[in-house]
């Protein structure tokens, strides 16, 4: 989730300004990184950063349920 949405861990977890001693990581291309892939991340990119925190909350809870194997 990280990077589909190309933010550092600590931003998931943690409201404020970033630790000093952080440094961002980067990760190696995949899913997203060309063509229509990449505009469609960048279409969830824009639309994440204008989603609320209780329905931000509610999108993560429903991708760990999704994400969970039977």
């Amino acid at each position: 989730m990280v990077r589909a949405l190309e933010v550092p861990l600590y931003q998931l977890f943690y409201d404020g300004e970033p630790p000093a001693a952080m440094k961002p990581i980067r990760v190696a291309p995949g899913w997203g990184s060309t063509g229509r892939d990449a505009r469609t991340l960048d279409k969830f990119r824009r639309l994440l950063r204008r989603t609320s925190a209780g329905n931000m909350k509610l999108l993560l809870s429903m991708a760990q349920k999704m994400s969970q194997k039977k």
